[in-house]
């Protein structure tokens, strides 16, 4: 049974939402799901701008025959490779021969090797960054986006209407509730903290090509933006690409401090919340997270919103607690830069952590060391909670 949803007279939402994925790239918890977006423009020409992932194939199929109620599919633009977009792309082509398809040369090249032994060069419109194409009535642009967050990735941009398409940017996690449109949602509750989940963890790495496509972008008069994955943007567009300019130049969101504590008997996680308290003392938004049980997607998350983060950590096999290890490591990977870092370390006979974590983040790009470090020897006392007050200060001095 079809689910379709108009966008303008000319085009159409055809995608799907999986409800039971649990983990988005086997990776990053879900929270509700996820959705996988398609879109099918009747124009005179009959054009499919991306497929979709192989649990909601079903679903999708009767879409796109409803649309083409009967006909022949002229086009299919092919703007990302990633399986969650193209698992049903060769079941399309072979049920529509006749369908060129619209690519550029590093797309062909992906297309031959997630489907080995088909051959769809001969139907091949190959465009170039900046190229344009007349399809039926609408003339686009195809804007290329190189790592973002993939290298064949590319924007298509409908200059007839002001649609961009933009493959995975300015989409988010979570299946589609309600209108296909992001205006029907409150945006600092119900979008902004998943779509803030997704860039940081799977774009976020790519800082510097994500702000390269976004000066692209901003020469075009954009009425609606059309992502693969979450909602379609009709309204307050600039909400969601002013998230962007910040996230892709790491540039906090807040002057706060992200806590990530590590602690094995709960005498490290005291600390932490006896930070977080003189913080508040000193007017400081602060958050606190277990890096033993948070998913990676949320530090990663955290660590982009704000300015300043502690890293509270026991000793553990003369080194860092391992998950917060881990972390440091995640972080590093998604090209966290221009923060600041605090440490505090505990260990009942030689507490060494704080070392290993402060030769970790002199690895990382534009960031400093805030403060002494705090060491706590098992359980702490009433010179630790000294120690943390002062800790304290340094972060209000360096935030001002």
């Amino acid at each position: 049974m079809h689910n379709v949803r108009k966008l303008t007279d000319d085009l159409t939402w055809i995608g799907g939402s999986d409800r039971k994925i649990q983990r988005f790239e086997n990776v990053y918890k879900l929270n509700s799901g996820m959705n996988y977006n398609s879109y099918f423009l009747d124009c005179g020409a009959t054009v499919l701008i991306d497929t979709v992932d192989r649990e909601v194939e079903d679903v999708f199929a009767d879409n796109l025959e409803y649309c083409l109620k009967g006909r022949k599919l002229d086009y299919v633009i092919v703007q990302h490779m990633e399986p969650d977009h193209s698992a049903t792309l060769a079941g399309v082509l072979d049920a529509n021969p006749d369908a060129k398809i619209i690519v550029n040369a590093k797309t062909l090249q992906f297309i031959s090797q997630f489907f080995p032994g088909r051959d769809y060069s001969a139907r091949a419109v190959t465009v170039k960054d900046g190229d344009e194409l007349e399809l039926g009535s609408h003339k686009f642009k195809f804007i290329f986006a190189p790592m973002v967050h993939w290298p064949e990735v590319m924007f298509s941009f409908d200059e007839t209407e002001g649609t961009l398409f933009s493959a995975d940017a300015f989409g988010s996690y979570g299946a589609i509730n309600g209108s296909v449109f992001a205006d029907g949602k409150d945006f600092d509750r119900e979008l902004l903290d998943e779509a803030r989940r997704y860039y940081t963890n799977i774009v976020g790495k790519y800082g510097m090509q994500t702000t390269m496509a976004l000066n692209k972008v901003s020469a075009y008069d954009i009425k609606m933006i059309c992502p693969l994955h979450s909602y379609v943007w009709r309204k307050d567009i600039d909400r969601i690409i002013n998230c962007y300019k910040t996230w892709g130049s790491y540039t906090p969101e807040v002057k706060g401090v992200f806590i990530l504590q590590g602690s094995i008997y709960g005498h490290t996680a005291n600390a932490a919340e006896v930070l977080m308290t003189e913080l508040d003392r000193r007017g400081i938004e602060s958050v606190i997270l277990d890096a033993s049980v948070t998913d990676i997607s949320d530090i990663i998350a955290m660590a982009f919103k704000y300015s300043n983060i502690v890293i509270a950590t026991a000793t553990y096999n003369n080194g860092i607690y391992s998950p917060v290890e881990h972390a440091l490591t995640e972080i590093a990977a998604h090209g966290i830069c221009g923060r600041s870092f605090s440490v505090i370390e505990n260990g009942t006979w030689a507490p060494s952590a704080g070392k290993a974590v402060l030769a970790s983040v002199e690895g990382l790009k534009n960031c400093k060391v805030c403060g002494q470090t705090v060491t706590i020897k098992s359980a702490g006392n009433g010179d630790t909670r000294l120690s943390i007050a002062s800790l304290a200060d340094a972060i209000k001095e360096d935030m001002e």
